[in-house]
């Protein structure tokens, strides 16, 4: 009987501990472990261009010979339909 009550003894602090481990990593926004979600690569920028009057993604993207689509990846907050004279795009880079 009482080598039961030792194993549930330990039993029981080692929940509370993983428990608690678990509240104060929740608590602090970290994640446990590997494998939640893709890990998402952040665009690097090597040169900028600053957009003129009548520019737009797909007429830039040909002036520097780039496909649309790496355009994208290393402009990826970038609004095509509404960009501003002087903004700053990004046009050679790695995303």
């Amino acid at each position: 009987m009482a080598k039961f009550n030792n194993n549930a003894s330990m039993f029981l602090k080692l929940a509370i501990v993983l428990s608690l481990f678990l509240m104060i990593s929740t608590a602090q926004g970290k994640k446990l472990g590997i494998g939640f979600g893709d890990a998402k690569s952040t665009p690097e920028c090597d040169s900028v261009y600053g957009a003129q009057d009548g520019d737009t993604c797909t007429s830039v993207a040909n002036q520097f010979n780039l496909t649309l689509e790496f355009f994208s990846s290393i402009n990826p907050n970038l609004n095509c339909d509404d960009f501003f004279v002087g903004q700053w795009l990004c046009i050679n880079g790695t995303a």
